[in-house]
Protein backbone atom coordinates (compact mmCIF):
# COMPACT_ATOMS: atom_id res chain seq x y z
CA UNK A 1 0.00 0.00 0.00
CA UNK A 2 1.36 3.20 -0.98
CA UNK A 3 1.77 5.95 2.02
CA UNK A 4 1.29 8.88 -0.53
CA UNK A 5 -1.23 11.28 0.45
CA UNK A 6 -3.79 13.03 -1.78
CA UNK A 7 -4.79 16.71 -2.43
CA UNK A 8 -7.80 18.23 -4.29
CA UNK A 9 -6.72 21.70 -5.68
CA UNK A 10 -10.01 23.67 -6.14
CA UNK A 11 -9.69 27.04 -8.40
CA UNK A 12 -10.68 29.97 -6.41
CA UNK A 13 -9.50 31.65 -9.51
CA UNK A 14 -11.59 29.88 -11.79
CA UNK A 15 -14.76 31.21 -10.06
CA UNK A 16 -13.75 34.77 -10.92
CA UNK A 17 -12.97 34.21 -14.54
CA UNK A 18 -16.46 32.74 -15.09
CA UNK A 19 -14.86 29.18 -15.49
CA UNK A 20 -16.45 27.40 -12.28
CA UNK A 21 -18.43 28.63 -9.47
CA UNK A 22 -18.26 28.84 -5.62
CA UNK A 23 -21.12 26.45 -5.33
CA UNK A 24 -18.87 23.84 -7.53
CA UNK A 25 -16.12 25.06 -5.29
CA UNK A 26 -17.78 24.29 -2.19
CA UNK A 27 -19.93 21.10 -2.97
CA UNK A 28 -16.44 19.40 -3.79
CA UNK A 29 -14.99 20.27 -0.79
CA UNK A 30 -17.35 18.73 0.90
CA UNK A 31 -17.39 15.86 -1.39
CA UNK A 32 -13.86 15.32 -1.05
CA UNK A 33 -14.11 15.29 3.38
CA UNK A 34 -16.62 12.57 3.11
CA UNK A 35 -14.04 10.35 1.34
CA UNK A 36 -11.92 9.00 2.94
CA UNK A 37 -9.33 9.28 -0.16
CA UNK A 38 -8.93 12.53 0.14
CA UNK A 39 -6.21 13.75 2.73
CA UNK A 40 -6.10 17.61 2.32
CA UNK A 41 -8.12 20.40 0.55
CA UNK A 42 -5.98 23.51 -1.67
CA UNK A 43 -6.35 26.44 -2.94
CA UNK A 44 -4.35 28.95 -5.23
CA UNK A 45 -2.83 32.12 -4.05
CA UNK A 46 -2.39 35.48 -5.49
CA UNK A 47 -3.81 38.96 -5.25
CA UNK A 48 -3.28 41.62 -8.30
CA UNK A 49 -1.22 39.28 -10.47
CA UNK A 50 -3.94 36.74 -11.17
CA UNK A 51 -6.77 37.93 -9.36
CA UNK A 52 -8.80 35.44 -7.43
CA UNK A 53 -10.87 34.75 -4.03
CA UNK A 54 -8.84 35.53 -1.17
CA UNK A 55 -7.54 32.30 -0.07
CA UNK A 56 -7.96 33.04 3.48
CA UNK A 57 -11.29 34.29 3.56
CA UNK A 58 -11.80 31.05 1.08
CA UNK A 59 -10.40 28.68 3.40
CA UNK A 60 -12.25 29.80 6.09
CA UNK A 61 -15.72 29.14 4.50
CA UNK A 62 -14.45 25.40 3.56
CA UNK A 63 -13.40 24.86 7.18
CA UNK A 64 -16.57 25.69 8.20
CA UNK A 65 -18.36 23.29 6.09
CA UNK A 66 -15.71 20.33 6.31
CA UNK A 67 -14.36 18.64 9.18
CA UNK A 68 -11.33 16.36 8.40
CA UNK A 69 -8.96 17.22 5.42
CA UNK A 70 -6.73 19.63 5.79
CA UNK A 71 -6.36 22.98 4.25
CA UNK A 72 -3.54 24.49 2.93
CA UNK A 73 -2.89 26.75 -0.24
CA UNK A 74 -0.60 26.10 -2.56
CA UNK A 75 0.95 27.99 -2.49
CA UNK A 76 0.59 31.45 -0.71
CA UNK A 77 2.60 33.81 -3.49
CA UNK A 78 1.52 36.81 -1.50
CA UNK A 79 3.68 36.27 1.27
CA UNK A 80 6.12 38.48 0.60
CA UNK A 81 3.37 41.34 0.08
CA UNK A 82 1.64 40.54 2.97
CA UNK A 83 2.34 42.43 6.62
CA UNK A 84 4.08 39.23 8.51
CA UNK A 85 2.70 40.03 11.64
CA UNK A 86 -0.98 40.45 10.20
CA UNK A 87 -0.35 37.27 8.14
CA UNK A 88 0.42 35.07 11.52
CA UNK A 89 -2.56 36.41 13.58
CA UNK A 90 -5.05 35.98 10.59
CA UNK A 91 -3.12 32.37 9.81
CA UNK A 92 -3.31 31.50 13.61
CA UNK A 93 -7.22 32.28 13.14
CA UNK A 94 -8.05 29.78 10.35
CA UNK A 95 -5.78 27.36 12.56
CA UNK A 96 -8.09 27.99 15.38
CA UNK A 97 -11.22 27.42 13.27
CA UNK A 98 -10.60 24.72 11.70
CA UNK A 99 -9.07 23.03 14.99
CA UNK A 100 -5.46 22.48 13.54
CA UNK A 101 -5.92 21.38 9.49
CA UNK A 102 -3.99 23.89 8.62
CA UNK A 103 -0.87 23.76 6.10
CA UNK A 104 0.91 26.93 5.15
CA UNK A 105 3.07 26.69 1.89
CA UNK A 106 5.40 30.01 1.35
CA UNK A 107 6.13 31.12 -2.13
CA UNK A 108 7.08 34.35 -3.40
CA UNK A 109 5.17 34.72 -6.58
CA UNK A 110 6.68 34.21 -10.01
CA UNK A 111 8.44 37.01 -12.14
CA UNK A 112 8.39 34.38 -15.30
CA UNK A 113 5.63 33.29 -17.62
CA UNK A 114 2.28 32.34 -15.67
CA UNK A 115 2.90 34.77 -13.37
CA UNK A 116 0.36 36.74 -14.48
CA UNK A 117 0.94 40.82 -13.58
CA UNK A 118 3.94 40.52 -11.34
CA UNK A 119 5.74 43.55 -11.72
CA UNK A 120 2.48 45.37 -11.36
CA UNK A 121 1.01 43.60 -8.47
CA UNK A 122 4.84 43.95 -6.55
CA UNK A 123 4.62 48.03 -7.29
CA UNK A 124 1.21 48.55 -6.48
CA UNK A 125 1.92 47.22 -2.98
CA UNK A 126 5.06 49.57 -3.22
CA UNK A 127 7.74 46.47 -2.40
CA UNK A 128 11.03 46.10 -4.22
CA UNK A 129 10.42 42.41 -5.97
CA UNK A 130 14.21 41.98 -5.08
CA UNK A 131 13.50 42.05 -1.57
CA UNK A 132 10.59 39.54 -1.81
CA UNK A 133 12.71 36.18 -1.07
CA UNK A 134 14.32 38.25 2.26
CA UNK A 135 10.69 38.92 2.85
CA UNK A 136 9.53 35.71 2.74
CA UNK A 137 12.14 34.04 5.07
CA UNK A 138 11.13 37.01 7.80
CA UNK A 139 7.67 35.74 7.76
CA UNK A 140 8.18 32.05 8.15
CA UNK A 141 10.52 32.85 11.17
CA UNK A 142 7.97 35.53 12.43
CA UNK A 143 4.62 32.81 11.71
CA UNK A 144 6.41 30.08 13.24
CA UNK A 145 7.81 32.11 16.43
CA UNK A 146 4.60 33.49 17.00
CA UNK A 147 2.98 30.21 17.14
CA UNK A 148 4.82 29.03 19.85
CA UNK A 149 5.62 31.99 22.28
CA UNK A 150 3.39 34.17 23.58
CA UNK A 151 4.91 37.75 24.67
CA UNK A 152 7.97 37.32 21.76
CA UNK A 153 9.69 39.66 20.11
CA UNK A 154 11.54 40.09 16.76
CA UNK A 155 13.84 42.78 15.15
CA UNK A 156 14.38 41.88 11.52
CA UNK A 157 14.73 43.84 8.15
CA UNK A 158 11.44 44.42 7.88
CA UNK A 159 9.13 44.31 10.65
CA UNK A 160 10.05 44.79 14.32
CA UNK A 161 7.92 44.25 17.65
CA UNK A 162 8.24 43.60 20.70
CA UNK A 163 6.28 41.69 23.77
CA UNK A 164 3.51 40.57 21.04
CA UNK A 165 1.15 37.95 22.07
CA UNK A 166 -1.64 36.55 19.25
CA UNK A 167 -4.85 35.78 20.14
CA UNK A 168 -6.38 33.08 19.49
CA UNK A 169 -3.76 30.60 19.70
CA UNK A 170 -3.05 28.22 16.84
CA UNK A 171 -4.21 24.63 17.43
CA UNK A 172 -0.86 23.83 15.90
CA UNK A 173 2.18 24.87 17.68
CA UNK A 174 4.24 25.65 15.83
CA UNK A 175 2.53 25.64 12.56
CA UNK A 176 3.11 23.35 9.72
CA UNK A 177 5.16 25.68 6.96
CA UNK A 178 6.12 23.88 4.13
CA UNK A 179 8.48 26.11 1.63
CA UNK A 180 8.15 26.26 -2.49
CA UNK A 181 10.85 25.78 -4.58
CA UNK A 182 10.76 25.22 -8.40
CA UNK A 183 14.67 25.65 -9.23
CA UNK A 184 16.07 25.50 -12.73
CA UNK A 185 18.75 24.08 -13.90
CA UNK A 186 19.61 26.61 -16.04
CA UNK A 187 20.38 28.91 -13.10
CA UNK A 188 22.22 26.98 -10.75
CA UNK A 189 23.09 29.87 -8.08
CA UNK A 190 19.30 30.46 -8.01
CA UNK A 191 18.42 26.81 -8.09
CA UNK A 192 20.91 25.92 -4.98
CA UNK A 193 19.90 29.21 -2.96
CA UNK A 194 15.67 27.91 -3.24
CA UNK A 195 16.42 24.61 -1.99
CA UNK A 196 18.78 25.60 0.75
CA UNK A 197 16.00 27.58 2.15
CA UNK A 198 13.89 24.52 1.85
CA UNK A 199 16.61 22.43 4.11
CA UNK A 200 17.05 25.43 6.50
CA UNK A 201 13.64 26.45 7.12
CA UNK A 202 10.52 24.12 5.49
CA UNK A 203 8.52 21.64 7.67
CA UNK A 204 7.82 20.25 4.00
CA UNK A 205 8.77 21.29 0.48
CA UNK A 206 6.08 21.99 -2.45
CA UNK A 207 7.32 22.03 -6.08
CA UNK A 208 5.77 21.73 -9.71
CA UNK A 209 6.29 21.07 -12.96
CA UNK A 210 9.05 18.47 -12.09
CA UNK A 211 10.29 15.26 -13.97
CA UNK A 212 10.50 12.21 -12.29
CA UNK A 213 14.32 12.67 -12.32
CA UNK A 214 14.43 16.33 -11.32
CA UNK A 215 12.21 15.48 -8.26
CA UNK A 216 14.53 12.90 -7.18
CA UNK A 217 18.20 15.15 -7.27
CA UNK A 218 16.31 18.38 -6.00
CA UNK A 219 15.04 16.20 -2.79
CA UNK A 220 18.76 14.60 -2.66
CA UNK A 221 20.05 18.48 -2.72
CA UNK A 222 17.86 19.49 -0.04
CA UNK A 223 18.52 16.84 2.24
CA UNK A 224 22.28 17.35 1.75
CA UNK A 225 21.90 21.31 2.05
CA UNK A 226 20.51 20.17 5.68
CA UNK A 227 23.29 17.76 6.45
CA UNK A 228 25.33 20.99 5.42
CA UNK A 229 23.20 23.33 7.66
CA UNK A 230 23.73 20.76 10.53
CA UNK A 231 19.62 20.40 10.46
CA UNK A 232 18.02 17.08 10.96
CA UNK A 233 15.22 17.33 8.62
CA UNK A 234 11.98 15.79 10.83
CA UNK A 235 10.93 12.19 9.84
CA UNK A 236 7.78 13.56 8.61
CA UNK A 237 9.47 16.07 6.33
CA UNK A 238 6.80 16.83 3.32
CA UNK A 239 7.65 16.59 -0.02
CA UNK A 240 4.23 17.63 -1.92
CA UNK A 241 4.53 17.99 -5.79
CA UNK A 242 1.57 20.21 -7.13
CA UNK A 243 0.12 17.78 -9.86
CA UNK A 244 -2.30 18.51 -12.40
CA UNK A 245 -5.20 15.75 -13.92
CA UNK A 246 -7.43 15.11 -17.05
CA UNK A 247 -9.07 11.85 -17.44
CA UNK A 248 -10.30 11.26 -20.51
CA UNK A 249 -9.20 7.64 -22.64
CA UNK A 250 -9.13 10.24 -25.83
CA UNK A 251 -5.85 11.22 -25.35
CA UNK A 252 -5.23 13.57 -28.01
CA UNK A 253 -8.96 15.06 -26.89
CA UNK A 254 -8.23 15.52 -23.87
CA UNK A 255 -4.51 17.26 -24.51
CA UNK A 256 -6.23 19.56 -26.27
CA UNK A 257 -9.11 20.36 -23.72
CA UNK A 258 -6.01 20.85 -21.25
CA UNK A 259 -4.40 23.28 -23.27
CA UNK A 260 -7.42 25.49 -24.31
CA UNK A 261 -8.29 25.54 -19.98
CA UNK A 262 -5.16 26.64 -19.15
CA UNK A 263 -4.49 28.75 -22.36
CA UNK A 264 -7.22 30.78 -21.01
CA UNK A 265 -6.50 30.54 -17.50
CA UNK A 266 -3.24 31.75 -17.76
CA UNK A 267 -2.85 33.79 -21.36
CA UNK A 268 -0.04 31.55 -22.11
CA UNK A 269 0.24 28.64 -24.94
CA UNK A 270 1.75 25.93 -23.41
CA UNK A 271 3.98 23.67 -25.50
CA UNK A 272 2.71 20.00 -25.21
CA UNK A 273 5.69 18.73 -23.85
CA UNK A 274 5.47 20.94 -20.68
CA UNK A 275 1.84 19.40 -20.62
CA UNK A 276 2.90 15.81 -20.33
CA UNK A 277 5.14 16.64 -17.61
CA UNK A 278 2.49 19.19 -15.77
CA UNK A 279 -0.50 16.90 -16.24
CA UNK A 280 -1.40 13.79 -15.99
CA UNK A 281 -3.55 13.44 -19.49
CA UNK A 282 -5.53 10.17 -20.91
CA UNK A 283 -7.61 7.10 -19.53
CA UNK A 284 -7.77 6.20 -16.06
CA UNK A 285 -5.15 3.71 -15.55
CA UNK A 286 -2.20 5.84 -17.80
CA UNK A 287 -3.08 8.75 -15.39
CA UNK A 288 -2.57 6.13 -12.68
CA UNK A 289 0.67 5.59 -13.82
CA UNK A 290 1.87 9.01 -14.21
CA UNK A 291 1.05 9.40 -10.71
CA UNK A 292 2.59 6.48 -9.62
CA UNK A 293 6.15 7.23 -10.69
CA UNK A 294 6.11 10.83 -8.50
CA UNK A 295 4.70 8.35 -5.85
CA UNK A 296 7.43 5.90 -5.96
CA UNK A 297 10.52 8.82 -6.51
CA UNK A 298 9.38 10.03 -2.77
CA UNK A 299 6.39 12.40 -3.03
CA UNK A 300 4.49 12.03 0.37
CA UNK A 301 2.14 14.28 -0.56
CA UNK A 302 0.55 14.68 -4.35
CA UNK A 303 -1.72 17.76 -4.80
CA UNK A 304 -4.19 17.38 -8.06
CA UNK A 305 -5.85 19.91 -9.73
CA UNK A 306 -8.90 18.97 -12.23
CA UNK A 307 -8.16 20.78 -15.62
CA UNK A 308 -10.92 21.04 -17.56
CA UNK A 309 -14.60 22.62 -17.96
CA UNK A 310 -15.99 19.68 -16.75
CA UNK A 311 -15.08 20.10 -13.13
CA UNK A 312 -17.92 17.56 -11.37
CA UNK A 313 -16.61 14.49 -14.17
CA UNK A 314 -13.10 15.11 -13.32
CA UNK A 315 -14.00 15.00 -9.80
CA UNK A 316 -15.90 11.75 -9.46
CA UNK A 317 -13.61 10.13 -12.38
CA UNK A 318 -10.52 10.81 -9.83
CA UNK A 319 -12.34 9.77 -6.99
CA UNK A 320 -13.50 7.08 -8.03
CA UNK A 321 -11.03 5.50 -11.24
CA UNK A 322 -7.60 6.86 -10.20
CA UNK A 323 -7.04 7.60 -6.75
CA UNK A 324 -8.41 3.71 -5.31
CA UNK A 325 -5.73 2.42 -7.69
CA UNK A 326 -3.13 4.59 -5.96
CA UNK A 327 -4.09 3.74 -2.71
CA UNK A 328 -4.95 0.27 -2.19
Amino acid sequence: MSNTKYGLTLSNRSVVLGMSTIDSMLKQAKEADKSSIWDSVWLGDSILAKPRLDAMVALGGIASITNRVKLGVGCMASTPLRDALLLAYQWSSLDYLSKGRTIFVACQGQKEVGGGLFEEEFNAFGIDPASKSRRMEEAIKIMRQISMEEHTSFHGEFHSFDNVTILPRPVQRPLPIWVTANPNDAFPKLKESALRRVAQLGDGWMTTANTVTSLENNLQDIYRYAEEENRNLPENFEICLYYNVHVNPDREKAIHSVKNYLESYYGVEYERDFLERWVAIGCPSRCVDEIQKFSSAGATTITLRLLGYDEQNQFERVTTEVLPELVK
